[in-house]
């Protein structure tokens, strides 16, 4: 991981980690790379979530673009994935999308998507990184008519509202949901996607102002959308994160069903349909005990990867699986997308339930959570990049694996997108995991803190 890309492309809070000056250079290094690899004046794609400095850190970008000859094709606000697939449909050379996903409004991100709708692979970021690190002028500024120029598409969330209606031929009528768009991206097209396909809908955090986006909503704060599904006797409830990439639900009853349930529920369907890629699901090692033992008790295959949805879609690539993703929500169905859609996922989702006329707390009783506890400890930039050699740390994981012996597992990693370390313990036994968990916890904290 380099010093400017993590896991999920650049990000930081807007203004202070991520200024105007550096979205500029980002803009000028990957235009410069656009160029050595087109035969024609390339145009870039340009989306954004709600925040309030989004339409900052485009200008910002726009200008880096513009500025070595690159044409920018500015969508507005739009979801993560309506980037991924409207780069293609647009033939455009480049997408990016300015988000930082789940994270508060303070903060904000770059994220690039090749041609194809993939995001960029580590060596041409490593190459961006590189040219804007470097300090070093940009190769050519054009002047007159060579500068690129910027124009305003309007249909682009109309045509990702097509092209998520077109992934289901199931009707949803009769199903009475409430959907939370965290007042981000999901705000401009959610109620249209599932309206259009029958669905009675209730909108919750719909309104954004800049500044509200995931505050106390959407997939990272669920409770409110659980207690309005259980209270109005709803169907289902869906939430998604800021910029729509990510998906949790909630049942008919007011329980979340996470990402390892919901790609259990699909993951079954599919297999059942003979659909499921060599009877394939690809999760990644933070992914609940319970989610191993579905697979085993359904001859599914289970393929783990490193944590992020980067590592979930490389598998799946170089494999050939079809189904995919993380516990947080974050789920690929690359028979329909390149990225993670929450929008999507909700479908499929949705989908499933329809076909096989039950509840949804019913299909998620095919799979038991087994308890676990998360810990996330704030640590310094200094700290992050000390972590994998600190032998204290690493003797308090060990003696918790020992105490453990078997009944459970521990999973300490870094975040690759904020400056947390994130300590994870499973286990049988709620009150033991939660004891390892604070000890390692403290260690992490006294050390790299």
């Amino acid at each position: 991981m380099g010093k400017l890309f993590g896991t999920d492309g650049v990000r930081g809070i807007a203004n202070k980690d991520l200024t105007n000056e550096l979205a500029m250079r980002i803009g000028m290094a990957a235009a410069e790379i656009l160029i050595e690899n087109s035969e024609e004046k390339p145009t870039v794609m340009i989306g954004k979530d709600t925040r309030a400095s989004g339409d900052m850190i485009e200008a910002a970008l726009t200008a880096g673009f513009c500025s070595v000859g690159v044409n920018v094709l500015s969508v507005g606000v739009v979801p993560t994935p309506a980037v991924a697939y409207l780069v293609g449909k647009y033939n455009c050379a480049a997408g990016v999308m300015i988000s930082a996903s789940h994270n508060p409004c303070e903060y904000n991100g770059i994220k690039i998507f090749q041609s194809n709708g993939y995001k960029l692979p580590d060596e041409l970021e490593d190459e961006i990184e590189k040219r804007v690190l470097s300090g070093d002028a940009p190769a050519e500024v054009k002047i007159g008519g060579e500068v690129g120029t910027r124009t305003y598409c309007k249909t682009a969330v109309a045509d990702y509202i097509d092209h998520i209606v077109s992934v289901t031929d199931v009707r949803f009528d009769g199903l009475n949901i409430a959907i939370d768009t965290a007042n981000g991206s999901a705000s401009v097209c959610a109620k249209e996607i599932f309206t259009r396909l029958g669905a009675k809908c209730h909108l919750l955090s719909d309104t954004p102002n800049g500044v509200n986006i995931n505050l106390n909503c959407g997939s990272t704060h669920p409770q409110e959308l659980m207690e309005f599904v259980k209270a109005n006797k709803l169907d289902l409830g869906v939430a998604f994160d800021g910029d729509a990439d990510r998906m949790l639900a909630v049942d008919e009853n007011g329980n979340l069903i996470d990402g390892d349930k919901i790609i259990a529920i699909c993951a079954m369907q599919m297999k059942q349909e003979g659909i499921l890629a060599q009877d394939t699901a690809v999760v990644t090692v933070m992914s609940n005990m319970g989610f191993f033992k579905f697979c085993e008790e359904n001859s599914i295959n289970c393929s783990k990867t490193a944590v992020g949805d980067r590592y979930v879609l490389e598998r799946m690539l170089k494999k050939g699986y079809n189904i995919g993703g993380e516990q947080s929500g974050h789920v690929i169905f690359l028979d329909y997308a390149t990225t993670g859609d929450g929008e999507l996922t909700a479908v499929k989702l949705i989908e499933t339930v329809v076909k096989s006329g039950a509840t949804l707390s019913s299909l998620a009783g095919i799979m038991n959570v087994y308890p676990q506890v998360l810990i996330n400890v704030e640590v310094t930039a200094e700290g992050k990049q000390k972590y994998n050699n600190d032998e204290y740390i690493i003797s308090a994981v060990q003696e918790a694996e020992m105490e453990l012996s078997g009944n459970g597992r521990v999973l300490v990693r870094v975040s690759g997108t904020e400056p947390l370390v994130r300590v994870m313990l499973e286990g049988k036994d709620i009150d033991i995991i939660t004891r390892l968990g604070n000890q390692i916890a403290d260690v992490v904290r006294e050390r790299l803190s």
